[in-house]
């Protein structure tokens, strides 16, 4: 990809120039600098990343009774989650005894 020094937006080719779409300025190719710019051909797509899950070794655990039927624990480790919009967070709970994970209703 290939900025504009000018304005800063992205340029796109024609023949041996790069070409603002913004400003019009235009630069001349250079086939070895492009040739040296990663790509994403040829990539191999390793899946998402291990995520460590949070609340494995926390040590936050607050009173809170298990939801799930056949476990009696009273508490739970739990975590803050940002909500998209960041209006307001939610609250997750991992029970400490059986694992059963809910959030706050």
């Amino acid at each position: 990809m290939q900025f504009c020094d000018e304005c800063g937006s992205v340029m796109h080719t024609e023949g041996d120039t790069w070409v603002c779409r913004s400003c019009g300025s235009e630069e001349s190719r250079d086939s070895q600098a492009e040739a040296a710019m990663t790509t994403q051909d040829g990539q191999q797509d390793d899946g998402a990343p291990d995520v460590a899950d949070a609340t494995q070794d926390s040590t936050e655990t607050m009173q809170e009774p298990c939801p799930a039927d056949d476990c009696d624990s009273d508490r739970a480790h739990y975590e803050m989650i940002p909500k998209p919009g960041g209006s307001y967070e939610v609250r997750l709970f991992t029970c400490v005894e059986c694992g059963h994970k809910w959030r706050d209703s």
